[in-house]
């Protein structure tokens, strides 16, 4: 990811007449080159969702305040679940508005402690994950960012290892193997770009296309993961499920 800022300027240097950039740590690069996302206001990389100005627009993959809704899901699956782990990047203005929100609405599971793991670096990930079941939690929340959904089969595979009941936020971590997982879908996203795409190159500016916020959220079950953790999925939360892995 720290080639990323030399990557697009190469792309500028090309005299490319668009550029699709995928997270916020993407979209930063190609803006700063050019003069998953986060929360584009707050990151400063637009003054107004509605008309976005300048050379940028776009679709939001992530939306923050979904993570307080995974950990009421997951604690509600695991009643008697205590301790939960956190696995992150503080690197990522996405992870740290997620937390933030988790922060803020504590009173959904407050029964619940958490602790931090973090890693920015693929060495750093291999060398946290083991620490991360040895801290012996119940459950386990990966916070969204382009670098955990990089290598999110290794997050996966791990909390298989330990038994370690997890929620993610993209349905490719169910399908991966992980037990569930909540939030928009990215192909969608990136249909809905090429929308976008399309009418710049027929004449649109950026500037006049709002900056589109998701709206649609999916729950996603992967069943053969719950039988090998031997978990039960209540059939509540099972009739609200959009997708069901067995």
């Amino acid at each position: 990811m720290a080639r990323l800022p030399e990557l697009a300027r190469d792309l500028i240097d090309r005299n490319v007449d668009i550029i699709l950039a995928g997270g916020s740590i993407g979209v930063q690069a190609a803006k700063g080159a050019s003069a998953g996302m986060g929360d584009v206001v707050e990151l400063g990389l637009v003054t107004n969702l509605a008309r976005p100005g300048g050379n940028f627009t776009g679709f939001v993959a992530s939306a923050p305040q979904l993570a307080p809704k995974r950990v009421q899901i997951l604690s509600e699956m695991l009643p008697q679940g205590r301790r939960a782990a956190v696995l992150w990047s503080p690197a990522s203005s996405n992870a740290q508005f997620e937390w933030k929100a988790v922060r803020d609405s504590a009173g959904l599971a407050p029964r619940l402690t958490f602790s931090l793991h973090e890693a920015r670096t693929p060495e750093e990930l291999e060398k946290i994950l083991p620490t991360v079941s040895q801290s012996a939690p119940d459950m386990l929340f990966v916070l969204n960012d382009p670098f955990m959904f990089t290598y999110r089969k290794r997050i996966v595979d791990s909390a298989l290892q330990s038994r370690l009941p997890a929620i993610y936020g993209f349905r490719e971590y169910a399908v991966d193997g992980g037990l569930i997982s909540y939030g928009t879908r990215i192909s969608d996203t990136y249909r809905r770009a090429a929308v976008y795409v399309d009418k710049i190159i027929k004449g649109a500016k950026p500037g006049d296309l709002p900056v589109d916020l998701p709206t649609k959220f999916e729950l996603v079950i992967n069943l053969k993961t719950a039988k090998l953790l031997d978990l039960t999925i209540p059939p509540g939360v099972l009739a609200i499920a959009d997708e069901v892995i067995e």
